[in-house]
């Protein structure tokens, strides 16, 4: 399928076969080098208008009302993937997890969109090295490489955010029974949080906010806040939240020991980490040490070495043991990975 559109550039070129393919050679990591530049840019945007505020001295920590409640915030939302392609996307359920990922990691993006765009840069670059006569199997791994690498980035950013979530949840319920307790109201006090706490903790409060000012309940608000974020703690306070309003009593003082709950949580994390360190380290010398031993041979005995990636029984036993290094690795994460 991919050669025969090839084969016609080659014929429609004749003599000058040479100068497309050059051309292809030029605009293949041209175009690749030019999404990964665009997906920096769009991902560093925001920190970089921070600092640039920080300069001009606007208010950055805590932020106004006014720039961070802003009802048309709350509005925008990315443009969605046209055509067939970006509709049959939609339709999956996968797209729905991406863009609840991209949604707490706080990226304006459409899932839909991404995975066109992904999507494109994996053929393109394909068809680019099929004909620069690159072996199949590492014309696909590169292809599979530029789709699934931004994606897993975008899995850590939002595991980064609501890990400085937690870490920020403490503070958050302190400033909201601090205002309680000087006569303010729950909405009053997601308003302060707002414009005192940084991002993620103020974003996610100032939504909160905002959506009971625009006809939300505030218990419509709060569930939609645990929904967005699927957090354990975030969930412990919304439920809190929502029995105190049903039954009555100190909301200050059950915020007061949520986040006493919570830093007890963190501190406890953070103990059962160190204590798993040798093992995390383990797991990561036994997946690396046969990648370093592969390379090494090829340096020292590369016609020993290139058994694996020429010859069938090679390239099957190779990619046994890829399978069975990311089941080990599986494993060892499944172990260290103690619930707190």
């Amino acid at each position: 399928m991919v050669r025969i559109p090839l084969l016609l550039g080659f014929e429609l070129f004749g003599s000058s076969g040479d100068l497309f393919l050059l051309a292809l050679l030029v605009a293949g990591p041209a175009i690749a080098a030019y999404g990964i530049f665009q997906l920096v840019v769009d991902l560093r945007g925001a920190p970089r208008k921070h600092v640039v505020g920080r300069l001009q001295g606007r208010k950055t920590g805590a932020r106004s009302a006014a720039a961070i409640l802003d009802p048309q915030v709350l509005r925008k939302q990315a443009p969605e993937a046209a055509g067939r392609l970006g509709a049959a996307f939609a339709s999956l359920s996968i797209t729905a997890r991406l863009q609840k990922i991209l949604e707490q990691a706080n990226v304006p993006w459409s899932a839909a969109k991404l995975l066109v765009n992904l999507t494109a840069m994996a053929c393109l670059l394909l068809a680019g090295l099929i004909l620069l006569k690159v072996g199949m199997i590492t014309a696909v791994c590169v292809a599979l490489a530029v789709f699934v690498l931004p994606i897993l980035y975008l899995i850590r950013r939002r595991k980064r955010r609501l890990n400085k979530l937690v870490l920020q949840l403490p503070e958050v319920f302190e400033l909201l029974s601090q205002a309680l307790r000087a006569g303010h109201s729950l909405a009053s006090g997601m308003q302060l949080v707002a414009t005192e706490k940084p991002d993620p903790a103020g974003t996610e409060f100032g939504r909160v906010f905002q959506e009971q000012n625009l006809g939300l309940t505030i218990e419509e608000a709060l569930k939609n806040l645990a929904d967005r974020m699927d957090v354990l703690d975030v969930r412990f306070f919304v439920t809190a939240v929502l029995i105190q309003r049903q039954t009555g009593g100190d909301l200050a003082e059950v915020l007061d020991k949520i986040g006493s709950i919570i830093r007890d949580r963190v501190k406890l994390h953070g103990t059962v980490k160190a204590l798993t360190a040798e093992g995390r380290l383990s797991g990561y010398v036994l997946l690396a040490l046969p990648v370093v031993v592969f390379l090494a041979m090829l340096k020292v005995n590369p016609d020993y070495a290139m058994v694996l990636l020429e010859h069938p029984q090679g390239q099957m036993m190779l990619t046994t043991a890829i399978v069975m290094q990311l089941m080990g690795w599986a494993m060892i994460k499944k172990i260290i990975n103690i619930k707190v």
